[in-house]
Formats: structure tokens, C-alpha cells, sequence
């Protein structure tokens, strides 16, 4: 049997990445299938394909691995406050002062911003990077899971405080309580039966991720290219330039930078061990597309500017994954 070639292997590894740059060309090139009211009908499509990736996802969860790393607090209390609380601080910190140095940023990036530092951390990617930098894996994978399940109420939640504490109103035309039965119904609810049917069909789940994997990768492309497709269809690209990607790599970039010290500088006052510290550096710092191209459907589906509002989470996820995967390796050779 022959080994990939190298080629083979970085499209393996980077395939989801070059999906994303496809989606968003085509939806410049032919905007009007994934458009609102388009004849992809984007309105039912994605909420199917919502219900879909939380129902994947719920049955991927290997909750037999998870009781193992129950115990440790110390490191649950510092993933799952940076992830939801010291995380959306700074992102309301960064909605104050970054318009005082970016005085033309757009209110859809700064709402991105926010929303990127209310979602829930990744799972595969946190204890895959946990396990190449032999830190505590069975902790990581615990945090990552509970704030992924935590994550379907609290990301809404804060999203809606967040923006009541800044001065904005989430632009939706759903009242708050029923938008958050929806995205209960719609994302908890096949959460919670994909868990509920995994340890009957467990083998085949295991035997079969990658299939899993690039399902849930498809239907995010393809909420990804409905969500361009209106603000090309709304001139919205036109009004800002290319100027604003580079303005919000800026941003992403300084963001990233600073989680990432207040997280190395919070493990060494709490005095972590090393196995500890890794697992919680990777679990805090990192935001899952995933789960938040769907729930920013669902909480600013009804927005012409959706793509601008995913546009941070779209280069903090490229961003987290090469930063991240330098430090694995260096900390795999050399600890900490």
C-alpha cells in the first residue's frame, strides 16, 4: 500500500480551510441560489443542517473518556471562566477601545467580536493539540465537551447581555425567550439524542469520524456561502473595501495575543503542573466554528451583515490552528 504524498496529506489536513476561501468566492460569483428566498431555500436548509451538526456532534461525543478528567477543578475553573467569563470581558473591553483606534469599524464586526468571545471552546482540535503536547488530555477533552454543551445556552445568553451591556440591541426579529427555545430545539435537543444513541452504534460512529467530520464540514460551507451570498446581494462588500480584512486580522491577532498571555500568566499563579497548564491553554484560548457558524445563524439569522459579523470567528479559527499546532510541537520537544 502506497504512503500519501505529501500533496494528499496538506489537503487532508487544510481541506476545510480551502473549502471556506471556495464558499465565500462562490458566493461572489453566484450569489443568488444561497441568497434569502433563493431556490437553495437557505431558510429550511440551514436550520436542517443546524439540527444536523449538533445531532453529529452529540453522537461523536465519546462520553465513556470524559468521567476521567471529572475531578480536577482547579483546571475546570480556569477553562470554563476564561471560556465564559474573562473571555466575553475582554471581548466587551475590546468593543470600547478598539473604535477609538479603528474609528470606521463596522457595528456587524464589532458584534462579531463579541460573539466570537462568547462561544464555546473546540473539542477534537483542544485535546488533539493537548495530546501532541502530552499535557493532560482526559482534562481537556472533559472542558471542551462541557463547554460545548454549557455553550448552546450561554452563548445566546451572553450574546443578548452582552449587547444590552454595550448599548446595542441583538438585531433579530425574534423576541429573546422564543429565539432561545428555538436554539434549544434546534441545537440542545439532537445534541442530546445524538448522546442518547451513541452507545448503540458507538463502533460505527468511531470507524466512521472522518465521514461524520466532513458532513458537519459541508453543511458549515454551506451556511457559510448562504451568509455571503445576502451581503453580496446587499452591496455590503462594496461599502467597506478590502481595507476591513485587514483591519480585523488586526484585531484578531491582538485578541489571540492577549488571551493567550492571560492564560500562561492565570496557570502559573495557580501554580498548574505542567499537564495541567497545557490542557488549559489549549482549551481556553481556542473558539469553535463548529458550533458558531450555526447558533450565529440561528441569533442573527434575520441580518443582512451576517457575514461580516462571522468574519472574526472566520480568521480567529486559521489563526488558532497554526499558532497552536507551532506551540504543540515545540512543548511536545521541550515543555514548557
Amino acid at each position: 500500500m502506497k504512503n500519501p504524498s505529501p500533496n494528499s496529506s496538506w489537503l487532508r489536513t487544510n481541506g476545510f480551510l480551502i473549502g471556506l476561501f471556495i464558499a465565500v468566492i462562490l458566493a461572489f460569483i453566484v450569489p443568488g441560489p444561497g441568497s434569502r428566498h433563493g431556490i437553495l431555500q437557505p431558510e429550511l436548509l440551514n436550520n436542517v443542517g443546524i439540527a444536523l451538526i449538533l445531532f453529529l456532534q452529540g453522537l461523536s461525543l465519546a462520553v465513556e473518556k470524559i468521567k476521567s478528567g471529572a475531578a480536577n477543578w482547579r483546571l475546570h475553573l480556569i477553562i470554563q471562566g476564561y471560556t465564559f467569563v474573562i473571555f466575553p470581558l475582554v471581548g466587551l473591553l475590546f468593543h470600547f477601545i478598539v473604535p477609538m483606534i479603528w474609528t470606521t469599524e463596522p457595528a456587524a464586526i464589532k458584534d462579531g467580536f463579541l460573539y466570537l468571545c462568547v462561544l464555546p471552546s473546540t473539542i477534537s482540535t483542544s485535546v488533539v493539540l493537548t495530546a501532541v503536547a502530552r499535557g493532560n488530555t482526559a482534562g481537556a477533552l472533559f472542558n471542551a465537551a462541557l463547554s460545548n454543551i454549557a455553550g448552546v445556552i450561554l452563548t445566546p445568553v451572553l450574546v443578548h447581555l452582552l449587547m444590552q451591556r454595550s448599548g446595542v440591541a441583538a438585531d433579530t426579529s425574534t423576541p429573546f425567550g422564543p429565539l432561545l427555545l428555538k436554539i434549544t430545539l434546534l441545537t440542545l435537543l439532537p445534541f442530546a439524542v445524538g448522546m442518547l444513541i451513541r452507545p448503540r452504534i458507538k463502533g460505527f460512529v468511531d470507524a466512521n469520524k472522518a465521514w461524520v467530520t466532513r458532513i458537519s464540514n459541508a453543511v458549515i460551507l454551506f451556511i457559510v456561502y448562504t451568509a455571503f451570498c445576502d451581503s453580496v446581494e446587499q452591496d455590503i462588500w462594496h461599502r467597506y473595501g478590502p481595507l476591513l480584512t485587514v483591519q480585523t486580522i488586526a484585531v484578531v491577532i491582538a485578541l489571540f495575543t492577549l488571551i493567550s498571555l492571560l492564560v500562561h500568566l492565570s496557570s502559573r499563579a495557580l501554580k498548574l503542573n505542567r499537564e495541567d497548564h497545557i490542557a488549559a491553554y489549549f482549551c481556553s484560548v481556542k473558539k469553535t466554528l463548529a458550533m458558531g457558524v450555526p447558533l450565529a445563524m440561528l441569533i442573527f439569522g434575520d441580518r443582512a451583515d451576517l457575514s461580516l459579523i462571522l468574519l472574526p470567528i472566520m480568521f480567529y479559527h486559521p489563526l488558532q490552528l497554526f499558532v497552536n499546532g507551532l506551540l504543540a510541537n515545540r512543548w511536545a520537544k521541550a515543555g514548557l
